[in-house]
Formats: C-alpha cells, structure tokens, sequence
C-alpha cells in the first residue's frame, strides 16, 4: 500500500504544530508538586505576634475541650459519617475507646463508624499541639482598615519585627504572608508604602532573609496593570536588598465581578496570572466582596451563594493546569458561645446549653462548607477565628480518610498500567491523570490527614511518595535515571 504523505511535504505543517504543543505545554505544565496549604488564616496586622500561631492552636484545644472532651461528642458535634451511632454514655464511651486504644486496625474493619471518629479527633488533637496554622496572612487591608498613615507605617514595622523574631525563634506557621491595600487610585499609595516598609525592616532584622514561602497579596485585583505594577516592584525591592530575582511572590484575590468576567467579555484571570511573570502561587476568592459586587445583600452573603458557585468554577477551569493554587473564602459565623461566666460566678444551666449549641452550630455550619469545598477540589480555604481550626482540620482528616481505600487502588492500577505501557515502549500521555491520583496522597500526608505507612497501600515506596512526581515513579520503574 503506497502513501501520499511523507516528510518532506509535512516538515513545515508538523513544525508548526510542534511549535504549537509546545507554547500549549508551556502554558499549562501541569498541577504544582509542591505543597499547598490547607487553609490561610486571616489577621488583622494590629493582633499579630511572631507566637501567634502556636497562641491560636492553644485556644483551638481549650475550646475542643471544652465543647468537645471526648471523640463521639465531637464527631456528633460535626455530623461525622456515622456519628450518629455512637455511644452516648460515658460508660459505653469508655468501653468503645478502650477497644480503639487496643486494636485500632481490628477496629478499622470491625467498627469503622468509630474507627473514623476516634483517628479524626485523635489527628485533629495531634495538628493543633503540632502545626495549628499552616498559613498566616498579617492583614493591612479589610481586616485591618483605613488609619492614619503614621500607624499603619507603625505596624508594618513591628509586624515585619515580629516576623523577623518568629524566623529566628521559628515560631512561624510553614506558609506566611502580608495582604497590602489595592492598587486602586485612592489607595495604591499606602499598600506601596506598607510593603516597602514591611520588606525593608523584615530583611533588616533577618539579615536578608525571607520566611520560607512569604507571599504578597494583591486585593480586589481587577486589571493586568494592577499586577505588571507589582511585579515592578518586586523587581526594585529584590535589587535593593540583594534579593534572588524572583524571591518575592504574589497571590491575587478574585473579589469583583471585573475579574471574572471583563470589560471585553473574556475571562480575565489568565492574563492577570500571565502578567505576574510567574511569580503568581494563588488567587483566593473573597467571597463577602465578590458577592456584594453582584448586589447580593448582607444576609445572604456567604461561600454557599451560587454567585460564588459561578465565581469558583471559572476560577477551577481558568486556572487548571497552570500550578496556580486557588483558595475558597471564609466563613463567618464564629464558634463562640454567647454567654460568659460572672467573676468569681457560675453560668446556668441553660447558658451552658445555650453555649454548647452555638458553638456546634457554628463548627457544624464551618465543617459542612470545607467538606463541599474539598468536594469540589478546593483544597484551601480562610479561616478566622481559633475555633474553627478544629473543624477545619477534622473536616480534611476525614475527607482524606474516607477516600483513602479507593484511591489507593486506583492509583496503584494507573501505576501498574503506565509501568507496564512504558515498559513495553507502548506511549502513555497520561502524566497528569496519574499526579492528580498521586497529589490525593501527597496532599493528606503534608497536612497530617494520613500517614506514609498508610500511603504504602498504595503499592509505592516511600522513596517513590517522597519524590512527589509521578513521572518520576514511571521512569525509575522503567530504569532511566
């Protein structure tokens, strides 16, 4: 059988196309390896302290024991699959914890009700004495408000003092930032003058370092100039300092109507990630703000609104690929309970009832929105408030537990089919579905979810898990280097 096609006719068309598969690679190389945070926890920069993260974790336990002593009335509290079959007498409770504290693995098979409940509490306990707070960001902006100039310029001072102390001490959460003012008009001035403050006193008192992933905010983001001038920025201040190019890294927040969908009709977010120059890690939607530029009213402002609905599937689908982390918004209604003792008095009963339901209506109202988040693949969310470091951690745990099982499988069958397609020098152009099954794993064991024995199931080593790329595992399984 002849054939018409041969290179010399297709050299030019196919080098137009590899041209074009290449710019597209380029665009889009894929979710990032690199850990992402479970949430970032917003303060205003008048509060912060370089302690202040291991200070929240201690209140988070005071207000678990408190509210929560034991496993079942937490996983009660939360609404925990299955939770509702749970022993409530302290009698059957202490029989139940005994049986779990003996053969916990028996347990798992046997009761998996209570084997979900007892390692959720047991890992929530365990993050919020370990690491409380994964990400930190000192707020000059709606949670700090507008000042006088003299203060302000005072806190991004002290706060840059406090960071500084917290590097040395290492006091800081894994992830840390400053969330400056917009560059708008009124107010570019002042998140430029904070930021140089901040960064000139920070690098001052550390001796030229950074905290390992700082990250600037850029709020209410609504054209690419916005963050080409940033960027800008960065470049002057990394030359001053005798900084690495390309040290200094931004998120943008998405938080108007303008930015998700432009004056021109288009979605902007891709050329206002674009005009970071890759210096962009993560665009987070401010939920309260976004849904007030749709004229939702105060009321029924919240992440559940289908305003926000709308806003983050255009954020998922405009930034998939590109390594750019997103972030869902906050929930605002606190754990905290409306009634406090009298000095040197008592609450009553009814108080004490009235404290216990608000503060499980709010960690259930918190609990429910991060599992729909996690459902929805937002992976990272804000918190506010101590009380809600609790739910939030219990609400990855028992994400990353419940999908544990089958995720193994399928992951350790894509690895056995790719190894095998490699192997036998078939082509397989599925990396990215198989870094998607991997990054389930990598995600819960970073967070504390899961653990690397437990990661085992999946049929990789840990030199395998460690090295956090699935192409990495194809080619040592097919013996390149």
């Amino acid at each position: 059988m002849t054939t018409v096609l041969n290179d010399a006719l297709t050299h030019d068309a196919l080098a137009r196309l590899s041209t074009a598969n290449r710019a597209f690679a380029a665009a889009y190389p894929g979710d990032s390896i690199h850990r992402q945070p479970v949430h970032t926890v917003y303060g205003g920069a008048h509060l912060f302290s370089h302690d202040l993260a291991p200070k929240l974790g201690a209140a988070a336990l005071r207000s678990l024991k408190e509210y929560a002593p034991d496993f079942c009335t937490f996983a009660r509290a939360i609404g925990l699959t299955g939770s509702d079959r749970l022993p409530g007498l302290p009698a059957e409770r202490a029989r139940l914890e005994a049986q779990l504290s003996a053969d916990l693995e028996g347990m798992r098979r046997s009761e998996p009700r209570a084997y979900l409940a007892w390692t959720v509490y047991e890992r929530v306990l365990e993050k919020l004495q370990r690491e409380p707070v994964e990400d930190f960001r000192i707020d000059f902006e709606d949670g700090y408000g507008n000042r006088p100039d003299a203060e302000e310029d005072g806190h991004a001072v002290t706060n840059a003092e406090q960071v500084a102390l917290g590097l040395e001490r290492g006091t800081l959460p894994p992830f840390i930032g400053i969330r400056i003012k917009p560059f708008t008009e009124e107010l570019r001035a002042r998140g430029i003058r904070t930021l140089d403050l901040f960064l000139g006193t920070l690098l001052r008192k550390s001796g030229g370092k950074l905290p390992a992933n700082f990250v600037v905010t850029l709020p209410k983001v609504t054209i690419p100039e916005q963050v080409v001038t940033l960027v800008e920025l960065f470049e002057i201040l990394e030359r001053q300092h005798q900084l690495v190019p390309g040290a200094l890294k931004m998120e943008i927040m998405v938080e108007t109507t303008q930015s998700v969908i432009g004056p021109d009709g288009m979605v902007p977010l891709r050329r206002l990630v674009a005009a970071a120059g890759g210096r962009c890690v993560g665009a987070h939607l401010g939920v309260y703000d976004y849904t007030a530029s749709c004229n939702v009213t105060a009321l029924y402002q919240a992440p559940g609104h289908p305003a926000c609905a709308f806003a983050r599937h255009v954020m998922q689908v405009a930034l998939a690929g590109t390594g750019v982390d997103i972030s869902d918004g906050a929930v605002t209604i606190m754990p905290v309970a409306p009634h406090k003792a009298p000095e040197g008095g008592t609450l009553t009963e009814a108080q004490v009832q009235a404290n216990l339901k608000a503060v499980h209506g709010a960690w259930k109202q918190h609990y429910d929105e991060v599992r729909r988040a996690l459902r929805e693949a937002y992976y990272q969310g804000w918190d506010l408030h101590p009380g809600q470091l609790a739910t939030r951690h219990a609400a990855v745990v028992a994400f990353f537990l419940e999908g544990r099982d089958e995720a193994a499988e399928r992951l350790q069958r894509f690895v056995e089919k790719a190894a095998q397609a490699t192997l036998l020098g078939n082509v397989f152009d599925d990396a990215a579905t198989g870094q998607g099954l991997l990054n389930f794993f990598l995600r819960g064991i970073s967070c504390g979810a899961l653990t690397e024995s437990e990661a085992l199931a999946t049929g990789l080593t840990l030199d395998e898990l460690r090295g956090r790329s699935f192409v990495k595992i194809l080619k040592g399984r097919r013996g390149e280097a």
